[in-house]
């Protein structure tokens, strides 16, 4: 059974940082493209960063220049380093797997983990 379990979220002051981490299973975690997405109270739910099987990385511009994706092959984890947070980070943050038709064809998938709270406040 395929499973990605976040941790990390917290409350923390404006200014602060967190690091969340994303655990996947090992059966799906270097063929998938990993992405970090967040969802605050009465808005959709929206991308934060990407980063793909081959490590590019992607962000939204609302985390360009204070948040940085990684990924532990090793540990078959994925991170989100937060810098700088603000008021308006917050949100409940999901860790998503994905492997797209054009590479797993048949076998495509996408998965979410179950969201970890985030809150940004003083």
């Amino acid at each position: 059974q395929v499973q990605l379990v976040e941790s990390g979220g917290d409350l923390v002051q404006p200014g602060g940082s967190l690091r969340l981490s994303c655990a996947a299973s090992a059966s799906i975690f270097s063929r998938s493209d990993m992405g970090w997405y967040r969802q605050a109270p009465g808005k959709q739910r929206e991308l934060v960063a990407k980063i793909s099987s081959d490590s590019t990385t992607n962000y939204a511009d609302s985390a360009k220049g204070r948040f940085t994706i990684s990924r532990d092959k090793a540990k078959n984890t994925v991170y989100l380093q937060m810098n700088s947070l603000k008021s308006e980070d917050t949100a409940v943050y999901y860790c998503k797997a994905e492997c797209p038709f054009g590479r797993c064809g048949r076998e495509r998938y996408t998965y979410w983990g179950q969201g970890t709270q985030v809150t940004v406040s003083s």
